[in-house]
């Protein structure tokens, strides 16, 4: 089985998690990725615990299916190599920050000059242009900058540091995707590729769907739990007795009845969308959790539509036989005859999508071959080792 984007072929110069996470996507739909690495800058994912069998299991997962090019940029010989796959390879993500490609020689404009049709994205913390392009930062500081963190938190303890890089993936990774697809639409309209321009803090600033909306339109400032959806009504998460968590989203009046019916709480079913009742309800709705077990309250709700699910450890959503009926686990091969479990590709074609091929590569694994497929010669691999352009 080939895949939904087995005709797309991607030259991947990411690292970290933002580039990677979109060239897993790419790749688990088949498309063939090819990544080309440093091989004297160590990628810090190569290196993140924890690991398994000595490989760093982030590693393992998010570059699975892809090939490694081991290739020193800083070499006028490396420059070639990356010509002559360009006449394969007619899409190139990148990560490095403005003006690095350009200074490699590798730039949209000197690629593109080669390949008209080339698609080339670019995945940076505050894009090409304005006053911060060339600034540092991580996930914090794009969620910071682009208003999120604002009215993400308690009003007595301000906002929290989030438990997944919601910045690098729904920004960065996902809207790169996003917009490498339109672009692969457009060109086989007009036959040219483009330049596609991905900050996370412009993605990050798209995510206020509701409260940005809110703020232009009506001048409406979020806080913390000042909102509907942010802890400012009873859409909240309540403690049990033996404190563990569970999430309350009974916004609509069908979904709060059960909810107030199963707590014995019947006269407190209207007050769900009575904006002057959210905190008597909030505050009531927490003693009553509090008089629970947690199992006792999964037990109470697990037959209910009401809108009410526990907060479960990343082990406990494994074993969730919703999660399993939805086959997110796979084996994937290590290459040595064993596999490694890793998440799964969490699209679901009818026609399918292809098997794991293999856990992200070595360093440099595939050099040879690659080499070998675009023409080059034994000898010529060997000379290019020799002068460090590969490893």
């Amino acid at each position: 089985m080939l895949g939904p984007l087995a005709s797309l072929k991607v030259l991947d110069f990411s690292t970290l998690l933002p580039g990677p996470f979109a060239s897993l996507l790419l790749a688990d739909m088949g498309a063939e990725v090819l990544r080309i690495e440093s091989p004297t800058r160590m990628d810090l994912l190569r290196v993140l615990p924890p690991h398994d069998q000595g490989v760093s299991a982030s590693h393992a997962y998010l570059n699975r299916n892809k090939r490694s090019l081991a290739l020193d940029l800083k070499q006028p010989e490396a420059l070639e190599v990356i010509r002559s796959l360009l006449q394969d390879y007619d899409i190139v993500l990148e990560q490095f920050r403005p003006g690095v490609m350009e200074r490699l020689g590798l730039g949209y404009e000197a690629l593109k000059a080669i390949n008209p049709k080339l698609i080339y994205v670019s995945i940076t913390g505050y894009g090409q242009t304005g006053p911060y392009k060339d600034r540092a930062g991580h996930d914090i500081n794009y969620l910071a900058l682009s208003g999120v963190a604002s009215y993400t938190g308690r009003a007595d303890s301000g906002p929290l540091p989030l438990g997944m890089q919601v910045a690098d993936v729904a920004g960065g990774s996902l809207h790169g995707v996003i917009g490498l697809l339109a672009a692969v639409i457009a060109r086989q309209q007009t036959g040219q590729g483009q330049h596609l321009d991905v900050s996370m803090t412009d993605c990050s600033f798209s995510l206020n769907a509701l409260a940005g909306a809110g703020y232009l339109a009506c001048g409406v400032e979020p806080g913390p739990e000042d909102q509907v959806l942010n802890g400012g009504s009873f859409y909240d998460y309540y403690r049990s007795r033996d404190g563990r968590w569970l999430s309350v989203g009974s916004l609509e009046p069908a979904f709060m009845k059960q909810l107030c019916t199963a707590l014995g709480l019947e006269e407190l079913a209207g007050l769900g969308l009575s904006a002057a009742h959210q905190q008597q309800l909030k505050a009531t709705l927490k003693a009553e959790f509090e008089k629970y077990d947690f199992a006792e309250l999964c037990t109470l709700f697990a037959e209910l539509d009401a809108c009410v699910e526990p907060v479960l450890s990343l082990g406990e959503a494994l074993r969730h036989p919703q999660l399993q009926a939805r086959e997110l686990v796979t084996d994937v091969p290590r290459g040595d005859g064993s596999t490694q479990a890793q998440m799964a590709c969490p699209l679901k074609f009818s026609d399918g999508l292809p098997e794991p091929k293999h856990i992200g590569a070595a360093l440099g694994q595939h050099t040879d071959q690659v080499l070998g497929e675009l023409g080059f010669s034994i000898e010529q691999i060997e000379q290019l080792r020799r002068a460090k352009v590969i490893l």
